[in-house]
């Protein structure tokens, strides 16, 4: 089905951009998908790292597209690449032809026999982490014929093209083309090992923190903003990785406190900073939302979710 999404694609899209049909009989999708990919990274090399390929791949298909096509759509520049004016119209076209052919796979995927497939969804580290994989078993036990794919993303995936079926977010979504809903709110405090030395003396406090390509985040601004100019003991750049460091008495962490809470060598202490929470949302194409096994997997990890005190809400 969708190597027949793909066939319709590539005809629509030689008929939109106005080619002789021997061009568009040259014209391969593959091709379409990585000048795609090209438009919206910018580089040859980050389009390679997204697509799984080396350079000379994305090169090779790029100028096959080109003669196919019988003009330039990128400008080659020594650290980037540049849509030119044509190859900016065509790049409109294929994102469209991409969406079709895409939609077409999720309609095929949406009428699969009820509770059996594979189901791809993306969450946050923590939550699959520590949440979602420690409750895989059971899941399997109730629904044996579906296949999660679960995948640890602290990035924003695209379910219109089918980087994932459902996704967790700890941002409000924005797609319009998926339906969104907030299922929790997950809050954070500081913690630190039981025997901490300098535990009851708050001007002695040193602070786990993430590292400066992850100085956007909330919770690293939150924790700054406490820390206030006290001395940074490290920097992690994932939460796993702060929670063993805290448990090992490296300093102050900001933590998750369903995460941390249930931890019997942490305790919660009071710095009488700002309390500070993530929303928790889910999302699913509107395309994929009925369908069985996508329902299945969204009522389970609702239920984890609400079922976990510290993230109700």
């Amino acid at each position: 089905m969708l190597h027949i999404a793909r066939m319709l694609s590539v005809r629509k899209f030689c008929i939109c951009a106005g080619m002789r049909g021997e061009i568009a009989q040259m014209t391969d999708w593959e091709n379409i998908r990585y000048f795609l990919a090209v438009g919206r990274i910018g580089t040859l090399s980050g389009a390679a790292r997204a697509l799984k390929v080396d350079h000379a791949t994305v090169s090779r298909r790029l100028a096959a597209l080109e003669a196919a096509l019988q003009v330039r759509l990128v400008d080659r520049l020594p650290r980037s690449c540049r849509l030119t004016a044509i190859g900016s119209e065509i790049f409109e076209q294929a994102v469209q032809m991409e969406a079709g052919a895409l939609a077409i796979a999720r309609r095929a995927q949406a009428a699969h026999t009820p509770l059996v497939g594979k189901v791809v969804l993306s969450a946050p580290p923590v939550l699959v982490a520590h949440l979602l994989a420690r409750h895989l078993a059971r899941f399997r036990d109730d629904f044996p014929d579906i296949r999660i794919s679960l995948v640890a993303q602290a990035q924003q995936v695209s379910l219109s093209r089918r980087e994932a079926d459902v996704a967790l977010r700890l941002v409000q979504p924005q797609e319009t083309d998926s339906v969104v809903r907030k299922v929790g709110t997950m809050a954070f405090g500081l913690y630190a090992r039981r025997d901490y030395a300098h535990l009851g003396t708050p001007d002695l406090w040193q602070f786990i923190a993430y590292d400066q390509s992850l100085g956007d985040m909330p919770q690293q601004k939150w924790l700054l903003e406490i820390a206030n100019g006290r001395p940074i003991a490290c920097e992690l750049s994932d939460i796993s990785g702060h929670l063993i460091a805290a448990q090992a008495g490296a300093g102050i962490a900001g933590l998750p406190c369903f995460l941390a809470d249930a931890d019997p060598d942490l305790v919660r202490v009071d710095d009488a900073g700002l309390p500070f929470s993530r929303e928790i949302w889910i999302l699913v194409h509107r395309d994929l939302r009925k369908t069985p096994a996508v329902r299945a997997v969204i009522d389970f990890v609702v239920a984890l979710i609400r079922r976990e005190g510290n993230l109700a809400g």
